[in-house]
């Protein structure tokens, strides 16, 4: 996935400047910032969520496969069964079963599949986000009776069951315990081989923990958001070329 020259707005104000980044298959890319820099922005921009918010405007592209989801050709539907969503505060669905919650994103993309392919996709989907072991014997029991770890599991569970090519995830941990953080760190691991994921964080040593690489997001004085540095995430947290970047991995500021 590739995003080029993206700049964003809310109404008249400017929230991102002409962002490009790479963000590698295989690969985990950690967005890091302070607070108000343009990183979720960023980040819904890779989705289409962004042109949902009715003042919101963009510019630029954002390819993947060398092919621009902002194409006019290609429908909302499109962007989602390609790139999934976990977002910052678990959200499953209730009252729906744990079984329902993983398949409900089959219905909302359209995708069509018999009993045996649902049976199989459930499981195949809690095995890659680390909960099918915890489930299996309750898979009718209802999705919001999970613990918070559990839930937001499940939520990337629901995520990869529609075979999603990148995962977004919008500081997934920032919500859960250690224990939890560290299940879901671990299951980000595991999947960065089958899909593409991004992940924006506020917890810099999340990032040096899953990230291999890092963009460095920073809005100063009322102008909008730029990426300051990207790279290998070792490299940018040990020989950061930029100071500001510097003092962020270290905590001077944000």
């Amino acid at each position: 996935m590739y995003a080029r020259n993206v700049s964003a707005w809310f109404g008249a104000h400017k929230v991102l400047d002409r962002v490009s980044l790479d963000m590698p298959p295989g690969q985990i890319t950690s967005l890091i910032g302070p607070s108000g820099c343009g990183k979720s922005t960023f980040l819904r921009i890779l989705n289409r969520m962004h042109e949902l918010i009715p003042s919101a405007s963009l510019a630029g592209e954002v390819l993947l496969d060398d092919d621009d989801i902002y194409d006019r050709r290609h429908r909302l539907t499109d962007a989602r069964k390609h790139i999934g969503m976990v977002f910052q505060k678990p959200n499953p669905f209730p009252a729906m079963s744990i079984y329902d919650n993983v398949i409900a994103g089959l219905k909302l993309t359209g995708l069509k599949a018999d009993r045996d392919t649902r049976d199989e996709l459930v499981q195949t989907s809690l095995q890659r986000a680390g909960l099918w072991n915890e489930v299996q014997n309750r898979l009718r029991a209802p999705g919001g009776g999970l613990s918070g770890g559990q839930q937001q599991r499940l939520c990337i569970a629901r995520s990869l069951a529609v075979k999603p090519k990148v995962l977004l995830m919008d500081e997934p941990c920032s919500a859960l315990d250690p224990t939890s953080t560290r299940v879901i760190e671990e299951t980000m691991l595991e999947l960065r081989t089958q899909v593409t994921i991004v992940i924006v964080t506020h917890n810099m040593q999340q990032a040096h923990r899953v990230s291999q690489q890092c963009a460095f997001f920073l809005a100063t004085q009322g102008k909008p958001g730029i990426i300051v540095e990207h790279g290998d995430t070792g490299a940018m947290f040990a020989e950061p070329a930029d100071p500001r970047t510097y003092d962020y991995v270290n905590g001077r500021f944000g």
